[in-house]
């Protein structure tokens, strides 16, 4: 089982000189951004393994417990950057501070005389961030992140947002209306739309998705009609059992969620394996915690593992067995 250390990844001296970037030349990290070369088209094959880094933004710090990982910068750039390097996940889905640390880390790396990390990948920033999680507003999940002319300007892929519906709530409704400006904006601006969509219920720990087939597929019926176009939406969705009937709620594609992180790798890819025979439109996995942060190994061999799964329809147990006899940098 391989490690790594994430202070070895991301040195003192490299993480001095991205500040020092951040304070004296941030036009740098702008044009490094401007003259990354984009994917095209973005999924060759049709299917996708996006990492989901947006979850700090939101106030969501916590892998398990109140352990506040996620809180830890550095480390988290690391875990990003080690999964880039020594796997071929297709990008990353970030907020804008998250995406410039590593347009900026990228900048160092490319002026010292190593590859670009993020050449080729698809990045998709993230838009709404309003809705912190545990507040009294989380339902008022307003656009605090970029819009779609932030996207473009940023040089980014797409666009992702999420509505979380509770029909108590008229929240909700504010928030559709708002994705749906943003749908347009990203169809305006020919980029992809990402929505992650649930009806949730209100408990005492907080607002929980409803994870039946008829919520999903209540909720795929709302946002697929957003905005003026549905032919750049993309969905965010976690599975379910019964999947077959969430896919068939649209011909949209579908990228599953991964959620909160276990400790059972082969669950999380066996539920990837079993969403991916579900529809022809269930096209991959936007994962974040369940990749950067697994129970004590490299990030980079669950990263491996899920490529698999989605881009070649390994069998998830002949995934993991793989991505660890794998040489580091390989997959």
């Amino acid at each position: 089982m391989s490690y790594f250390d994430p202070r070895e990844l991301i040195t003192d001296e490299s993480w001095a000189a991205l500040v020092e970037l951040r304070v004296n030349d941030p036009e740098a990290i702008v044009g490094h951004a401007r003259r990354r070369h984009r994917r095209r088209p973005i999924s060759p094959d049709g299917r996708l393994v996006i990492l989901a880094a947006d979850h700090p933004a939101r106030m969501l710090l916590d892998v398990q417990g109140e352990d506040g990982r996620m809180g830890d910068r550095r480390d988290y750039l690391a875990r990003i950057m080690r999964v880039l390097a020594a796997s071929a996940v297709d990008g990353v889905m970030g907020a804008p501070d998250v995406l410039e640390e590593l347009t900026g880390l990228d900048l160092l790396a490319t002026r010292a005389g190593g590859p670009s990390l993020l050449t080729d990948r698809v990045l998709i920033g993230c838009m709404n961030r309003g809705g912190l999680s545990g507040s009294a507003f989380e339902l008022d999940d307003r656009f605090t992140a970029y819009d779609a002319a932030g996207l473009a300007a940023a040089g980014l892929d797409g666009g992702k947002m999420m509505v979380r519906i509770d029909p108590g709530d008229s929240k909700s409704l504010e928030t559709l209306a708002a994705c749906a400006k943003a749908v347009d904006g990203c169809v305006a601006n020919k980029l992809l739309a990402f929505i992650e969509a649930f009806v949730v219920e209100r408990t005492e720990s907080g607002y929980q998705a409803v994870r039946t087939p008829r919520a999903l597929v209540q909720a795929v019926s709302v946002v697929v009609a957003l905005g003026n176009s549905s032919l750049h939406t993309w969905l965010k969705l976690p599975y379910c059992e019964g999947y077959e009937q969430v896919a068939g709620a649209t011909s949209c594609p579908i990228l599953m969620l991964g959620g909160a992180a276990r400790e059972d790798q082969r669950a999380v890819l066996a539920e990837f394996a079993a969403g991916m025979q579900a529809g022809p439109n269930v096209r991959g996995c936007l994962v974040g915690r369940n990749v950067l942060y697994p129970e004590a190994t490299d990030p980079a061999l669950m990263a491996r593992a899920v490529v698999y799964v989605v881009h070649e329809e390994m069998d998830p147990t002949a995934a993991l067995e793989r991505a660890a006899g794998e040489e580091e940098g390989g997959g």
